[in-house]
């Protein structure tokens, strides 16, 4: 076999690999949005059938089920205004852990890398005992805090990673020029860590808005987020899965939009350095 030919076989293979992959990776995702444009008695028939008409029937029961707009609305302000807030914070702790040097920096760091290890299945009761005591339960500014608290960690050490590459030249130049340390920070530091602003953002993001069990036992019926909404397709009759994977297509939609959106700000600041004058 000549070496050209191995080339192409080479080539095939990985394009195959990659296809596959690909595949497997987005076959749940195809079963969820098709099972939601299924009719009950389709959905479940052996074998699968794959050629079927389609029916918005699931979703239009349920968009127009009570309680579904003010339950993204939530998850809406819950998700943003945690995300902004400990990836905001987050920056502001990452800048001081990335240039300067003091006693106990690396127990600090140790200890935010624990916190990162830790379940939020384990913090439910604790969490829950904690807000109903301060009386913050069954509202949305503790979910705030407490997603806040978890995307915290990640957060920092995301934004530290980033913040580390930078020359310190840039900081010594700006107080030079008579800047303050927070000036310094606000515009040199974070315009130059956009890429880890966004990668922060996304996975916190992600974690605020997809989270089920702590938004489950600190909410209540006006207050519960999209993911909890779910578990009310689940009843004493039987689980509703169409209905299931209708709202499941919707929960999914705002997180793509995001991730693809912070993706492009990603995108744009890891090449904006690639070229020099």
């Amino acid at each position: 076999m000549t070496q050209k030919a191995r080339s192409v076989l080479s080539s095939a293979i990985r394009f195959t690999l990659v296809i596959v992959a690909t595949a497997v990776c987005l076959f749940p995702v195809y079963e969820m949005v098709t099972t939601s444009l299924k009719l009950e008695v389709d959905a479940f028939t052996v074998p699968p059938k794959w050629l079927f008409i389609p029916t918005f029937e699931n979703y239009v029961a349920v968009l127009e089920k009570a309680g579904f707009f003010r339950y993204f609305v939530n998850s809406l302000i819950v998700a943003v205004s945690s995300t902004a807030t400990s990836v905001f914070v987050a920056a502001l702790a990452a800048y001081p852990l990335a240039k300067n040097r003091f006693h106990g920096k690396r127990g600090v760091l140790g200890a935010t890398l624990f916190l990162r290890m830790i379940p939020p299945v384990i913090l439910v009761v604790p969490v829950y005992v904690f807000f109903n005591s301060i009386r913050l339960s069954n509202g949305l500014v503790s979910l705030f805090i407490v997603y806040t608290a978890l995307n915290l960690p990640f957060a920092i050490w995301i934004l530290r990673t980033f913040m580390m590459e930078l020359p310190y030249e840039l900081d010594e130049s700006a107080f030079l020029d008579g800047c303050s340390p927070f000036s310094v920070f606000l515009k040199i530091v974070l315009p130059l860590t956009t890429p880890g602003i966004a990668v922060a953002s996304i996975f916190s993001f992600r974690l605020s808005w997809n989270e089920f069990i702590l938004s489950l036992v600190l909410t209540n019926r006006n207050t519960r987020t999209l993911p909890v909404a779910v578990s009310l397709y689940i009843t004493d009759t039987g689980t509703e899965w169409g209905k299931i994977t209708a709202i499941a297509t919707i929960i999914a939609i705002p997180a793509f939009i995001f991730t693809f959106t912070a993706a492009r700000s990603l995108i744009a600041g890891l090449t904006a350095g690639a070229v020099k004058g």
